[in-house]
């Protein structure tokens, strides 16, 4: 998992301690957080070039197979994820579950159902468990049981209508373009290790260096060029420090995409948008992002990572309110 991402949680979790050391904790951490990659990495990838990019990935993580459609869910702490990858007259399936501390989980036992046919899931490296489905029509539903010694899971997974679906490259390279050329932003997002424990957010950002947060009943941060300021509790003193370099905001939380497809169209408050899942090897994980169709907006986004599970949902394009140092 980057460094970025990781530290994104342990920000949002050091804001809910009081004291000064959690604040200075938290200043630290959303510096590191709010830096993004450089424009020369985060860079869009069609699956075409899929093998290429994942060379990125740290040595046995269990990365998507090529070509493949990818879904990622939470499983108590791990990230369990999906890749449905079509081939003559049949499916190649790979089911790859990850740890909270980054590691492909070893001896589980899985079994994939397509139309019927069932088929377990052999071993293709820790954490990775793959297998072929003959197939004869179009696919509507795969299925996943995953067993573990003290729990099972079972997950039914909707395919697209359109199969194969189509690539979703070039949607997410505009996203990203668009993301980028944004003046501010405004978003609430919940941040999770494991479904016992969340945290919700609410997240401005405005170019070309200022962000601010606020964790709903804990503490918040504002960084403005090479000054921020930071409190422990909602009501707490600010204590300023220096910001020891200029952050740049706003600019998309993926840094690179392969595996990208359209998974179908959806609307959201009203407007029309593309729903497009992919895989960041750079990261490395999941997501699922809602794209504005008219506008090239992300609305939606879905990420499942290394102990880190998140859901942003945006608002205030280029509206959000001005962020001033606090009074």
């Amino acid at each position: 998992m980057s460094f970025g991402v990781r530290i994104r949680l342990l920000a949002a979790l050091a804001g809910l301690a009081a004291g000064l050391v959690a604040v200075v904790v938290a200043a630290v951490l959303l510096h590191r957080t709010l830096e993004r990659p450089t424009a020369t990495t985060n860079r869009v990838v069609g699956a075409s070039t899929v093998s290429s990019r994942q060379n990125t990935v740290a040595p046995g993580f269990p990365a998507p197979p090529d070509g493949a459609v990818v879904y990622a869910r939470e499983d108590g702490p791990d990230v369990l994820a999906l890749g449905v990858a079509p081939r003559p007259g049949a499916l190649l399936l790979q089911a790859s579950v990850v740890d909270g501390q980054g590691h492909g989980v070893p001896r589980l036992r899985i079994v994939f159902t397509v139309r019927g046919e069932r088929r377990a899931g052999i071993p293709c490296g820790a954490g990775c468990y793959r297998a072929t489905v003959p197939l004869a029509a179009t696919p509507d539903v795969v299925s996943l049981e995953v067993s573990r010694r003290a729990a099972s899971t079972s997950w039914h997974v909707d395919l697209p209508a359109a199969w194969p679906p189509p690539d979703g490259a070039a949607i997410l390279a505009r996203a990203g373009r668009v993301w980028r050329s944004l003046r501010s932003l405004a978003y609430v997002e919940r941040l999770a290790s494991d479904w016992t424990d969340a945290t919700t957010s609410t997240w401005r950002v405005a170019a070309p260096d200022r962000a601010t947060y606020s964790i709903h009943g804990g503490g918040g941060a504002v960084v403005i060029g090479v000054r921020r300021w930071d409190r422990s509790t909602p009501g707490g003193r600010w204590v300023e420090s220096p910001q020891s370099a200029p952050i740049t905001q706003p600019v998309p939380f993926w840094a690179a995409v392969s595996n990208a497809h359209v998974l179908g169209t959806v609307t959201v408050s009203g407007r029309a948008a593309w729903l497009v899942s992919f895989f960041d090897p750079e990261t490395p994980g999941w997501f699922e992002v809602t794209v504005e169709k008219r506008t090239g907006h992300t609305l939606v986004l879905r990420m499942f990572a290394t102990a880190h599970f998140m859901h942003d949902v945006y608002r205030s394009f280029d509206s959000a309110p001005l962020i001033v140092p606090p009074s």
